[in-house]
């Protein structure tokens, strides 16, 4: 990985955009609630911080597309990641973590490689933890430093508060002291032998009395503790001619340390340079991969959605969900399925024309692969394929017409910072940089019933009302949502009142009952902004963004459809209101982008 990263840092400095893909553990924990069709964004947030953060990433799939002006193509750099939180010392953070055995399982079926994972997967650590970690080990070397000698410190011992001096030695511990420089003497005084003694294992206050002890008895040596093969720590002692050669080892054995926590920051680099590079970050269904991104790489989630906000805005200025993408206006009209299988098959097939990729030299593995699906590194080379396809695909609407639709583009700009919320017919999407919709659920219903009901007792119930979609929140409880909805009035008036039986309230009483506490006064997004600035000092340098001034926003308005089905959920969007082509290019016909941002892009349609 160290070896790789400059080639890595060059691809993300070099790319028009990047696209990222996860495996992780784990999806939800339905423990903490189940999702919902009537979720609010603040409140799918809250159940996905609760259910799926205990799980990790295991494998991280990143891909750097740069366009050639020449060749009008872009070139494709793919990386896989295997990502192991494996601690570099014992004062390193331990990660626990859960696993869910379907994705596990999962992961088999689709020859994962966990042997690779555990044995070769690459570290972290957080900004804050990294923080806590180089001052520790700042501190041990000005202990060393300062008494000119290892004697008064423990090197196993990240805590190097006052009162880590020297110990006296135990009455139960002499006689080991005592083996311990006896042997060291008869190396020392042995001359022509080898320059390096190891000492057997033992445990760490034994090691510290050894270096406390040896230091201030032999000058001619140097100390060193290391680790086995079987985890065991001891330590070696070498024969030094010198005190230069003496402070010389020490400083060659402080460089090995700070290089071994640059190891162990890891992955947190690759982060730290997507986030620095102000680059457009493309993701498929990609709310849970911000998620753990930002949770695993960058630092803990904040429980309030504004918040999160905030932190995604921070550390990923720019993000296209290629899913909200797929069902919206003008694709949904001829893509049946947003999978990102079947959404590849849909876009090489008409209307659509494949955007022109090249893998680059060197990056060939998935140059003819067509089932690598859920290796991280190929969903997210298939991704941004499918993402340059969709944005030339914008193009086609245009006078004249424009066969490559950059990232940079205002034609793209409605899709930036809007991330797919899974079945949620009215609330597609949770926007990054604004309000969300606040649809209109005055024909949703809340109702309790006796654990034996099912659902012809609730359909039963609402006949004389017309057809009902059910959502189960439990055995005892539901949402029920009217497809008539001018019957909402007649609804409350015939079964809102007191029931033996059920209980039926209106969704919007419903919520009120159930209410989240009033968030502190103080912003939030002020808030958390604060909080990343400390950790994230690095997203204060210049961004190369291609963030384009005066982008039209989104125009939304807010519909409350129910789906008939919930796997595949249309969005609230629409790219004009009558949908015609003829609509979508300039209205006065020279065809430029500006002239065309004039129109009005999204509507949301009357029905589905």
């Amino acid at each position: 990985f160290a070896e790789k990263l400059d080639d890595i840092a060059e691809a993300i400095q070099q790319a028009t955009f990047l696209a990222v893909d996860a495996e992780f553990t784990g999806l939800d924990t339905p423990d903490h609630g189940h999702t919902c069709p009537f979720d609010t964004p603040s409140e799918r947030y809250a159940k996905m911080c609760k259910g799926s953060l205990d799980y990790l990433i295991v494998q991280f799939g990143l891909c750097a597309f740069k366009f050639n002006e020449e060749t009008q193509s872009y070139e494709a750099r793919p990386f896989n990641f295997y990502i192991f939180p494996r601690p570099y010392t014992r004062q390193a953070p331990d990660r626990r973590f859960l696993c869910q055995s379907s994705s596990i399982d999962f992961l088999v079926q689709q020859g994962f490689d966990f042997n690779k994972l555990f044995r070769e997967g690459i570290s972290y650590l957080t900004p804050q933890q990294e923080e806590v970690m180089r001052e520790a080990l700042n501190t041990k070397h000005q202990q060393f430093a300062k008494f000119s000698s290892p004697a008064f410190v423990s090197p196993d011992t990240a805590d190097m508060g006052p009162g880590k001096g020297p110990v006296q030695v135990p009455e139960e511990q002499k006689a080991f002291i005592s083996s311990v420089c006896e042997k060291i003497g008869t190396f020392v005084d042995k001359s022509g032998g080898d320059d390096v003694l190891q000492l057997d294992p033992c445990n760490g206050f034994q090691r510290k009395l050894i270096y406390q002890t040896i230091r201030s008895q032999f000058s001619s040596v140097h100390l060193e503790t290391r680790t086995g093969e079987k985890k065991e720590r001891f330590i070696v002692v070498t024969r030094v001619a010198s005190e230069e050669e003496l402070k010389k080892k020490e400083k060659d054995k402080q460089n090995a340390e700070i290089m071994e926590l640059e190891e162990a920051v890891g992955f947190a680099k690759v982060m730290k340079l997507i986030s620095q590079s102000g680059k457009l970050v493309v993701g498929h269904n990609m709310l849970l991969d911000v998620m753990h991104m930002l949770n695993q790489f960058c630092c803990p989630l904040p429980p309030d959605l504004e918040e999160f906000k905030a932190m995604v805005k921070e550390c990923l200025p720019r993000i296209v969900d290629t899913k909200l993408m797929a069902s919206t206006h003008p694709f949904r009209e001829v893509i049946s399925n947003t999978s990102l299988e079947e959404l590849r098959k849909s876009l090489d097939k008409k209307p659509f024309t494949p955007a022109k990729v090249e893998l680059a030299e060197e990056f060939k593995r998935y140059e003819n692969a067509t089932e690598m699906y859920h290796e991280a590194g190929y969903d997210a080379f298939v991704t941004g394929c499918l993402f340059a396809t969709m944005a030339n695909y914008l193009g086609t609407f245009q006078d004249p017409v424009q066969p490559v639709v950059l990232p940079s583009s205002k034609l793209v700009e409605p899709f930036v910072n809007k991330l797919f919320l899974m079945r949620i017919a009215d609330i597609p999407y949770m926007n990054l940089t604004g309000s969300d919709l606040d649809p209109n659920r005055d024909h949703v219903f809340h109702i309790t019933f006796p654990k034996e009901w099912r659902s012809s007792d609730i359909n039963h119930l609402f006949a004389p009302f017309g057809s009902i979609h059910i959502s189960w929140v439990n055995d005892t409880s539901a949402f029920v949502a009217l497809y008539k909805k001018d019957n909402c009035t007649v609804v409350r008036k015939a079964l809102c009142a007191d029931r033996s039986t059920y209980q039926l309230v209106p969704y919007s009483s419903y919520k009120m009952g159930s209410a989240a506490p009033v968030p502190s006064p103080l912003s939030p997004r002020k808030r958390a902004s604060a909080d990343i600035d400390s950790v994230y000092s690095w997203t204060n340098k210049k961004r190369k963004s291609a963030d384009e001034e005066g982008a039209k926003p989104m125009d939304m308005t807010t519909t409350p459809p129910v789906p008939e089905e919930e796997e595949e959920m249309p969005t609230a969007m629409d790219l004009s209101a009558d949908r015609s082509r003829s609509r979508l290019s300039a209205a006065t016909g020279d065809g430029n982008e500006e002239a065309a941002s004039k129109e009005k892009m999204f509507t949301e349609p009357a029905a589905w």
